[in-house]
């Protein structure tokens, strides 16, 4: 055992004690769910069903929702085995408690102090664990190989800095990635810095390509489409601090009676768009206070979890916020999953801070599916055009449309490496 798993081991058993205290102060500050902090401390909130069971893990809203067609596939083939998915956030428990199908479990997922580990692995006893992206957690994973957990690693991503950090510690890097029956990276880069820290590669995921469009409530696109009429539509989606109002200012006077929707990344900001908006004298609704644009009504904010589906199917033409960090002088985000409006067959147009996603928007806009502007600004040199000319926005949604389907086969990749380790499927017996 190395030096630094033997200290981080007596450091989180020392710790422990203060692990409830903790958890109360963050539920307080609105960090943790009240009602659900012991999930927390590893002590379940419902009771296990019987048979197999596979465990999904992913720590926040990009992560959970790239484990959905996981989820799906899990049903369809293997409809015997109970499936568990925990998560770190609270924005992500409320958006998968939309999402998740009848019958698939969320928990939150528990703190790594050995107590913690042991009680939800004593309750849960998962036969197989899907871990995505960076989530490695000392105590929960070596205590789950112990119990002979059959763990993937799946859609893993590791940054430049992470693996120097694990380069400080290498016996415990090489123990934590040896764990693993299934090492499965985003890209070459990542799958680099985990060989250099010892894993085996078993090829290449990212589960944020695979799956379906985000779905939608028909009756709320039916009430929108009526209330917006036949306005041009631009959607604004998952933007962040400082974009709305720089997209407001440049889409100003783009195309009379345009309606641009926007749908900030973090809805808790909704206060401060509005304040942003009010203080340069916009007129505009909000979602969250249960307005719909009328005929009046250009600008609608749609601060609401969820509903992501609904406004890009509203939209003509989708511009990717999270970035346009350098033009507006704020901390880079690293883009959003441009994907989402391909898949759509809506045509897109982002910023040049994609770095999150850069495979991927290399791939949209090599196929004609996406275009790159430097700043907000630049936005309606674009955007008229496509506005204009709904043959030509129809075939750049299309472009997008092939490219994103192209992008989305991981999924198999992960399935086939992941049945070998499932439970046996039951023998059915012959009618």
């Amino acid at each position: 055992m190395s030096p630094a798993l033997i200290a981080y081991r007596l450091l989180t058993r020392l710790l422990e004690p203060l692990a409830p205290r903790l958890l109360d102060a963050r539920a307080k500050q609105g960090k943790e769910d009240p009602a659900r902090v012991d999930e927390r401390l590893g002590l379940a909130s419902v009771a296990r069903p019987a048979g197999g069971l596979v465990w999904l893990h992913g720590v926040s809203v990009g992560e959970t929702l790239s484990l959905l067609p996981v989820v799906e596939r899990l049903r369809q083939k293997r409809p015997d085995l109970t499936v568990l998915v925990t998560s770190g956030t609270l924005t992500s428990a409320t958006l998968l408690a939309k999402r998740l199908p009848p019958g698939v479990i969320h928990q939150f997922a528990p703190v790594d102090t050995p107590g913690a580990v042991c009680a939800f692995l004593d309750h849960w006893r998962p036969a197989a664990a899907v871990f995505v992206e960076s989530e490695l957690w000392p105590n929960l994973i070596l205590e789950a190989r112990r119990r002979e957990v059959k763990l993937v690693l799946a859609s893993a991503r590791i940054t430049g800095k992470t693996a120097d950090g694990w380069r400080r510690f290498p016996g415990l890097a090489r123990r934590l990635l040896s764990a693993f029956d299934r090492i499965l990276p985003q890209d070459a880069t990542s799958a680099d810095r985990l060989e250099g820290l010892g894993a085996r590669i078993d090829g290449h995921v990212n589960l944020k390509l695979a799956g379906a469009a985000p779905p939608h409530d028909p009756g709320a696109f039916t009430r929108l489409s009526a209330a917006i009429g036949d306005r041009p539509v631009v959607v604004a989606a998952s933007t962040h601090d400082g974009e709305e109002i720089a997209l407001v200012r440049a889409l100003d006077k783009l195309a009379d009676r345009l309606c641009l929707i926007l749908v900030p990344r973090h809805p808790e900001r909704s206060a401060a768009i509005a304040a942003a908006l009010s203080r340069d004298g916009y007129r505009f609704a909000l979602r969250s206070a249960g307005r719909e644009p009328d005929r009046d009504t250009d600008l609608y904010v749609a601060d609401t979890l969820g509903e992501m589906g609904l406004f890009l199917r509203l939209a003509d033409v989708v511009v990717m916020g999270g970035s346009f960090s350098a033009a507006l002088e704020k901390p880079p985000v690293g883009g959003h999953n441009p994907l989402e409006p391909a898949r759509l067959g809506k045509p897109a147009v982002t910023g040049p801070d994609m770095s999150n996603w850069a495979a991927v928007t290399d791939a949209l806009v090599a196929a004609g599916g996406l275009a790159v502007v430097e700043a907000p600004w630049d936005l309606p040199a674009v955007l008229a055009p496509l506005l204009a000319d709904e043959a030509e926005a129809k075939r750049m949604g299309e472009r997008g449309r092939r490219a994103a389907a192209e992008a989305g086969s991981g999924l198999d990749r992960l399935w086939d490496s992941l049945t070998p380790l499932l439970p046996p499927a039951p023998i059915r017996g012959r009618g």
